[in-house]
């Protein structure tokens, strides 16, 4: 069953949510407050899919929560709902580990789809790779059966975004892809939002795999088109 979880402070954007969900096929769990996410997530051992998380609650905000259920799971998808348009709350959300965003308001239509996509993306990370199971890469070893990344024999701690950004670079090195064709292996191509998302989940990357972020050495920006990545 597609299990999801729903935190959300406004009952009525909250109904709304559960409500579509279910229809699309969805078995659908729904707090109010960041402190009861996080209780209702380790009291179900984390045994869910997906969670949508709104930004701007009372108590513990959906910052604080986002950062606490990346550290809890790599392979669980997380969408921040916000109520703003300012571009630093959806940086700042992605940044902190979350694989979207939707501003609100929002049709059923995009919600069901974003959801779907991000569903999408968690069922690969339990699809083991039997064929060629493993990418090499300068000091990177990127393993398909484990759906995991090394550097120099040290793992990288990714989220399943970043895996999927990182075997789509290695699978085309020295090759320069555009954002779009980034936003639409990765996110589908049925994705509302824009490219900028591609740009925030290749910093984050940087900080992770790069030994100089702001001077990297693996994936390099195409200025004006895209990015790189550089078979060192």
């Amino acid at each position: 069953m597609k299990r999801i979880l729903v935190c959300e402070d406004e009952d009525v954007i909250r109904d709304f949510v559960v409500i579509n969900l279910k229809r699309a096929g969805y078995d659908v769990t729904d707090v109010n407050c960041g402190e009861e996410a996080l209780k209702t997530f380790d009291a179900e051992h984390g045994n869910f899919d997906i969670v949508l998380l709104d930004i701007m609650m009372p108590g513990i905000n959906g910052f604080t929560v986002c950062k606490k259920l990346r550290e809890r799971s790599s392979t669980l998808g997380i969408i921040m709902l916000t109520a703003k348009a300012q571009e630093m709350d959806k940086v700042s959300g992605l940044m902190i580990g979350a694989d979207d965003y939707i501003t609100k308001p929002f049709s059923p239509s995009e919600l069901t789809a974003r959801v779907d996509a991000i569903y999408r993306r968690v069922c690969m990370s339990f699809i083991k790779n039997e064929n060629n199971p493993v990418i090499e890469s300068g000091p990177f070893l990127l393993n398909l059966k484990s759906r995991t990344v090394s550097k120099n024999g040290k793992p990288v701690d990714l989220t399943q975004v970043e895996y999927q950004i990182l075997e789509y670079f290695m699978n085309n090195k020295n090759t320069a892809l555009d954002r779009s064709s980034i936003l639409s292996h990765i996110w589908g191509d049925s994705y509302f939002g824009d490219d900028k998302i591609v740009d925030v989940n290749i910093r984050r990357i940087r900080m992770k795999i790069e030994d100089e972020p702001s001077n990297p050495q693996y994936i390099i920006t195409i200025w004006g088109y895209g990015y790189k990545w550089n078979d060192a």
